[in-house]
């Protein structure tokens, strides 16, 4: 099975190809000494075989013609991963809907949320956390099959809206056997920017690193524009004097 290429990956095999370098060339310069060494100091009356010299000749050649191409390879693979990055910037202010369970609400914009639901349910109970893990909302669902909308505007179950932040969602279901029903839930934020962990390349949305794999659609955020207060009414004119 082929391994995913990512950044410390391919640093990594830079570094090794790099080093494989050194020593091929370190190698073959002790190589070439001794075969001077040796050349220098034969039997003039007993020449020696150079059909062994020449094998070697033709195995340093064919390392290091592989390792040629390890550093084009790696080329490659560092160009393909600036692309990927430079491509992720696109997604930068741009509203994207994608799978989890962790969205950030912002202190005033409504969070829209969907969830799929494997069966009928007889029961849907939305509940939602925070980063504590403590429960600040609860309300009902909707039980159908199939996907599902909720929007949750920040109103917290004690009352007030919540503080922005980062915020779980869970989705609990059970049927007519009281039996749990699987879902999978999708959740909308907007892209503030984009970071590598470990090799991924995560879009932010809020303070949540979100794997560019996970998300479904992105779509242009809608523009606000305020309305201007009105320009004051010029006072009356008195009448001039009679």
């Amino acid at each position: 099975m082929t391994s995913d290429v990512t950044l410390n990956s391919a640093i990594q095999s830079q570094q090794a190809t790099n080093a494989a370098g050194g020593k091929l060339a370190e190698d073959f310069s002790q190589f070439l000494t001794l075969l001077t060494i040796q050349l220098q100091n034969q039997d003039p009356l007993s020449p020696m075989d150079t059909t062994e010299f020449t094998n070697q000749i033709v195995a340093f050649t064919g390392v290091e013609q592989q390792i040629n191409t390890n550093q084009k390879l790696d080329a490659l693979v560092a160009m393909g991963l600036t692309n990927a990055f430079t491509g992720a910037l696109d997604y930068v202010g741009l509203d994207i809907s994608y799978l989890s369970t962790e969205f950030n609400f912002d202190g005033t914009k409504p969070v829209d949320i969907s969830y799929a639901l494997d069966e009928q349910a007889a029961d849907t109970t939305i509940n939602i956390f925070n980063e504590t893990g403590d429960l600040v909302f609860s309300g009902d669902g909707t039980n159908n099959v199939g996907v599902n909308e909720f929007v949750w505007d920040g109103t917290l179950t004690s009352g007030g809206i919540a503080p922005e932040g980062t915020y779980e969602i869970r989705v609990d279901s059970l049927n007519i056997e009281d039996a749990p029903v699987s879902s999978s839930i999708v959740v909308n934020g907007t892209v503030r920017g984009v970071e590598t962990q470990n090799g991924t390349i995560f879009l932010l949305v809020g303070e949540r690193a979100v794997p560019v794999a996970n998300v479904l659609n992105a779509n242009q955020a809608p523009i606000i524009i305020a309305e201007e207060d009105p320009p004051p009414e010029d006072p009356p004119v008195d009448p001039p004097p009679a």
